[in-house]
């Protein structure tokens, strides 16, 4: 049974309602009966709760004594999606492997991984050459003939992003025409060339976890579309940025480990996306030199 935990505590409720609406509250109170049921169900005891904007997701100490993984949505097509693509990827070294699903509740049960610290606190030292491996296995997996086009995924995010600029702090520095210039520009990539591959969509250093000595770099979380694959990195050229470096060292530290490097289309990724990189530190009325090197992309 699950341990006495607040499996959703005021604070991220408040996230999911803003990111889903006021219809979401029902979800929220019929949480706690949920994990009761799916703990039950598969041997779980819930021993903590980490933060995220489209669900829960629950660390947990199986029966057989496994840390495990249950992420749970009240977005259905969300756990259909990322469940599909990491059963495309089943076997990938690099991708967090499913061990069982519910999706009509909106369950997926993931194996844990140890220690699964983000690459987000790896600061300076990201292990380039895993994240190569990590990019190459991901991207060399034939895409499901079902999977929604990388078209999709631009349109919604920008269209997540125009409802979250509007009326905010940040538009007085990043406008929404500027906004619009920038989705047009990801459109026109999205559906102009670069080779077909499945897409994660959500790539960047907190969606990528230490999986220690035997592991490495272990990806979560995507939002899988099927498009051209340098979308994925942007994320990661862009890093040297916040150090005070710059985008050609971001190709220097991963060109080596990824064959087939396209920087003329990573480049480009880059601009389109420079919007959604500094949304959020503007709001938070950060201007550093990185908010600034990826708003002079804008222009």
């Amino acid at each position: 049974m699950a341990a006495v935990l607040k499996v959703l505590d005021e604070q991220a409720r408040a996230r999911l309602i803003t990111r889903f609406g006021e219809d979401v509250a029902t979800w929220c109170d019929e949480l706690p009966a949920l994990v009761e049921r799916l703990a039950a169900r598969w041997g779980l005891t819930v021993v903590d709760a980490k933060p995220g904007n489209t669900g829960r997701t629950l660390i947990c100490h199986g029966d057989d004594g496994l840390t495990k993984v249950l992420k749970l949505t009240p977005d259905r097509t969300i756990a259909e999606s990322e469940a599909a693509a990491l059963r495309a990827w089943d076997g990938c070294s690099r991708v967090v492997q499913v061990l069982d699903t519910e999706l009509a509740a909106g369950a997926i049960l993931l194996e844990g991984i140890d220690p699964g610290t983000q690459l987000l606190e790896a600061g300076a030292n990201i292990p380039w050459a895993e994240v190569g491996d990590l990019l190459i296995q991901i991207h060399s997996v034939t895409p499901p003939s079902d999977f929604p086009p990388l078209e999709d995924r631009v349109v919604f995010m920008y269209r997540l992003a125009e409802r979250g600029l509007r009326g905010s702090v940040a538009e007085a520095t990043l406008s929404l025409e500027t906004l619009d210039r920038a989705r047009l520009r990801a459109l026109e990539l999205a559906t102009g060339g670069g080779r077909n591959a499945i897409v994660h969509g959500d790539l960047h250093p907190g969606n990528v976890l230490d999986g220690g000595p035997g592991r490495g770099a272990v990806a979560i979380d995507p939002r899988p579309s099927v498009g051209d694959p340098s979308f994925d990195l942007a994320d990661w050229v862009t890093l040297p940025m916040r150090d005070g470096g710059t985008l050609e060292d971001g190709f220097d530290a991963i060109a080596p480990h990824l064959p087939g490097f396209d920087a003329g289309r990573v480049r480009a990724w880059c601009a389109a996306l420079a919007p959604l990189f500094v949304m959020r530190p503007l709001e938070r009325g950060e201007r550093t030199p990185f908010v600034d090197a990826m708003l002079s992309f804008c222009w």
